[in-house]
């Protein structure tokens, strides 16, 4: 049995990511400061291979005797959304970049890791020109910035792989509702209206669920995945704002949505992204954007504040 090690596992991706994972037969390690209050992994406290260290992921003394015993390291531990790494700048150079240092430094060659990162490193794109693995690098926000710096210090170590996730979506047992979808999604269940600025602006989504599918297959398929980054997204949702509310609106009929003439999008991210590399391993998402809008109005029916928000 693989034991697996995943720092931030609490966080949003980690509380369906760790499940999932102990279902499959490996044992996991989840090491995380509950910094948010949550509560999202009571349902695996029963499972005799699970277990939970409470501490700080950049704390390399907590961090030493757990990497000492993982085969692969799953670093999710992070400040994420352009917002809320502005707010904390120093948070975010310490975790989102410095303590995947500690972990790179930490771990024996022969151990695999496999971290997220964001597909915002591309920044602003070229119109009708899709982004792949090969396109410069070109981060705008705190967050991409960290993020990008991380995902080479990962990948130069070697025995690793980068998910340069898209724009992740879905209901999940510790949730944010600052994602774009989900934010989308609940304005129109609880308010009927939304004002977007920059609604051209396009962007990739990927389902929560399908995000630890992605980490399966690359635990799975390690070895002839290894030493590469790979967009992870669905290739049918390349979608501006606008057309994202349009969407929305199939489920939510009187759903508004107007375009302010001023304003900017904090993390300022405008691209379509290829998909093609990491589908050419075998890799295909199982949920689509209309699932998950379907999903998330359900949800939406039993969330009724916004404390579920990282800023």
């Amino acid at each position: 049995m693989k034991h697996i090690l995943v720092t931030g596992g609490a966080g949003y991706l980690g509380s369906i990511m760790v499940p999932e994972f102990l279902k499959s037969g490996f044992s996991v390690t989840v090491l995380d400061n509950f910094m948010f209050g949550q509560n999202s992994l009571l349902e695996c406290c029963a499972n005799d291979d699970f277990d939970v260290v409470r501490g700080d992921a950049r704390d390399e003394a907590a961090l030493k005797p757990l990497v000492a015993k993982a085969d692969v390291i799953i670093p999710l531990a992070a400040l994420v959304g352009a917002p809320l790494c502005s707010r904390d700048q120093i948070g975010t150079i310490t975790t989102n970049r410095d303590a995947i240092g500690s972990i790179v430094k930490l771990a024996s060659k022969e151990q695999a890791i496999i971290m997220p990162t964001t597909n915002s490193g591309y920044g602003i794109g070229q119109k009708g020109v899709y982004c792949t693995e090969e396109t410069p690098l070109n981060p705008i926000s705190l967050y991409g910035r960290m993020k990008v710096e991380a995902e080479k210090i990962v990948i130069d170590r070697g025995n690793s792989i980068s998910f340069r996730l898209a724009t992740v979506f879905g209901m999940a047992p510790r949730m944010r509702m600052d994602l774009l979808v989900n934010d989308f999604t609940y304005r129109a269940v609880k308010d009927r209206f939304v004002v977007v600025f920059e609604g051209h602006f396009k962007r990739n989504y990927i389902h929560i669920r399908d995000v630890a599918r992605a980490f399966l297959h690359g635990i799975e398929n390690f070895d002839r995945m290894k030493g590469e980054a790979y967009n992870v997204g669905l290739s049918d949702a390349n979608l501006s704002k606008l057309e994202l509310c349009e969407k929305i609106k199939r489920y939510v009929p009187d759903f508004v949505c107007l375009e302010a003439p001023v304003g900017e999008d904090p993390d300022k991210r405008d691209y379509i992204v290829s998909n093609e590399k990491i589908e050419k391993t075998g890799f295909k998402p199982a949920h689509s954007l209309d699932m998950g809008i379907k999903e998330l109005v359900k949800g939406y029916k039993i969330i009724t504040n916004s404390k579920y928000s990282n800023v």
